[in-house]
């Protein structure tokens, strides 16, 4: 049986090769910054990459919010993750929030946020970090920063405007206007919007799909897929010539070709 990694304020499983972190800090609306949430997401992020027996990683929220973004308690009293001296705040945050992006970036498995409350700020940018957003219909998204005098200090510039194009991204964040799911999946943001009771069996039920495919190739084409983002034609061919050498070359390859031919009633 698979060890799970000890998180302090999150939740993990795994089963049928599909992983469920649940960030369970509901008093605090999950907010990632004043929890031991970072360093659980980091964790699981990194855990996932290790462990061969997870094809998938869904992220949602306990409660209701999928994740308030930062504990502006802490903001208002200049402390936690905000206090200290330029330098000192550059320096937590580099060595905080900004460790959610690269981990997530570096994840080599479909992830998938089921986004079942408030999705503000840098959880905003949480859920923009998965490969596929599905909504409850009561999620919410904003990117508020603005509204409180600071700037998205976790990626969430780069982030969105690579999802939703530069002008759409431009005004939600000048703005700092919160929307509701309809219109995050109108924008290109969420690709599906279900009922509450309905989303975890929704995510699951495409993480299940997802699952079931190959394990080896399934890593691979994630990889393709986000090196495809910043590759030059020519050099990405060369690129997927190795790694469909290496497929080729997988039993998995040839156990999902016969199972293909005996569907085919040719097995």
């Amino acid at each position: 049986m698979t060890n799970l990694p000890k998180l302090t304020d999150a939740l993990l499983t795994l089963d049928e090769r599909v992983a469920v972190l649940t960030l369970n800090r509901n008093d605090l609306r999950n907010a990632l910054t004043g929890s031991a949430l970072i360093d659980d997401i980091v964790t699981t992020a990194e855990w996932v990459n290790q462990c061969d027996e997870v094809s998938v990683l869904v992220i949602t929220g306990a409660g209701s919010a999928f994740s308030a973004g930062g504990n502006i308690r802490d903001m208002a009293e200049r402390g936690g993750d905000f206090a200290g001296d330029v330098a000192e705040c550059a320096d937590r945050y580099r060595k905080g929030i900004q460790r959610i992006p690269l981990a997530l970036q570096a994840v080599e498995v479909p992830v998938i946020a089921a986004v079942n409350g408030a999705a503000i700020g840098a959880g905003f940018d949480l859920a923009n970090m998965a490969d596929i957003r599905i909504a409850s219909e009561r999620a919410k998204f904003g990117e508020t920063f603005l509204n409180l005098g600071i700037i998205p200090g976790d990626g969430g510039a780069w982030l969105m405007q690579r999802l939703i194009g530069y002008q759409r991204a431009f005004e939600l964040t000048m703005t700092g206007r919160v929307i509701d799911a309809d219109e995050a999946k109108e924008l290109g943001i969420v690709m599906t919007v279900v009922p509450g009771d309905q989303l975890m069996p929704e995510a699951l039920k495409l993480a299940t799909r997802m699952a079931s495919q190959p394990p080896k190739a399934t890593r691979l084409t994630k990889r393709l897929m986000k090196m495809a983002q910043r590759m030059e034609l020519k050099d990405f061919l060369d690129l997927c010539a190795v790694f469909q050498g290496m497929s080729h070359n997988e039993p998995e390859h040839l156990e999902a070709v016969n199972r293909m031919l005996a569907s085919m009633g040719r097995g």
